[in-house]
């Protein structure tokens, strides 16, 4: 019987590159393939029967819920997208979240007679700060139907009924405030004669708006002397004209602390001046349109 080739003088062929290899280096692999050490490969796993396998799903000694449809009736969680109710399916969420009303301002300017009625803000879950202001401090403010069913924030407004205000959880406080438009003025000396300067401008032409409340701050010392009314005539008194007193309030004395000239404007109010009473030549014009 013949003799095989052996020895470092026997070379074999491998089946997957084609490359010579010493032929004691060579390996059968599992599906007969003779290939160098760097080649060889083991049969891969999924390539071997699979097993078969039995998932039991039974418990021995089961306890089933008797409340299965109540507990399948609670949605737990919170869905940041908002809650879909689908009739028959899904029971309503006890969890769907209610956005509530942040801060409200309300300026009043229309009145009828000398009362404004505010009502109906209402927030599901909260009502927050309510600020009312109305021009005049001669005239009243209704508030109702104000209705946070969590709590209620602050409500601040002038003379005020405040009525139906309500906070399931809280009512915050209330205040009274008041909307007043103010003019700081001073006197200066221009080609010789002082003139009023109004927020710095020399006798400045301002609008006075029907129903709002202006105040002309004496209270700088140039003011000395020279008290501000108001007359429909062009320099008033010292034109020919009488003072005009609808509306208007004065405190203190010009160019000390506190002291100004105030007018609510009254419901069709003529075109005023501005002037003093001391001296000719100061004032300057107010519109009411």
């Amino acid at each position: 019987m013949s003799k095989y080739a052996s020895g470092k003088r026997a070379y074999g062929i491998s089946d997957r590159s084609g490359f010579r290899y010493r032929y004691k280096d060579l390996r059968k692999e599992w599906n007969g393939a003779v290939v160098g050490p760097d080649e060889f490969e083991t049969k891969h796993p999924q390539l071997f029967p699979r097993r078969k396998v039995f998932d039991a799903q039974a418990l021995r000694d089961a306890r089933p819920e008797t409340n299965l449809s109540e507990e399948r009736s609670i949605q737990h969680g919170f869905n940041p997208v908002g809650f879909r109710f689908i009739q028959g399916i899904t029971p309503p969420n006890r969890l769907a979240p209610e956005a509530g009303i942040g801060s409200v301002t309300i300026t009043v300017t229309d009145f009828i007679g000398n009362t404004a009625n505010v009502s109906g803000v209402q927030g599901a879950s909260a009502v927050g700060t309510v600020s009312i202001t109305v021009p005049n401090e001669d005239e009243s403010v209704n508030v109702s139907g104000f209705v946070g069913t969590t709590s209620l924030g602050t409500i601040s407004t002038l003379p005020v009924d405040v009525t139906g205000v309500a906070g399931t959880s809280a009512v915050g406080s209330v205040t009274i405030s008041e909307s007043v438009t103010t003019y700081t003025v001073t006197v200066a000396s221009y080609l010789g004669a002082n003139k009023y300067y109004i927020d710095g401008v020399r006798q400045a032409t301002v609008t006075l708006s029907e129903g709002s409340i202006y105040r002309f701050d004496q209270s700088d010392s140039s003011n000395g002397g020279h008290p501000l009314r108001f007359s429909t005539t062009s320099d008033g008194t010292h034109g020919g004209g009488s003072e005009y007193t609808t509306g208007v309030t004065t405190n203190g004395t010009p160019g000390s602390s506190g002291a100004y000239t105030q007018i609510t404007v009254a419901s069709g109010a003529p075109t005023l001046y501005y002037y003093c009473t001391n001296h000719s030549g100061m004032g300057g014009q107010a519109n009411t349109p």
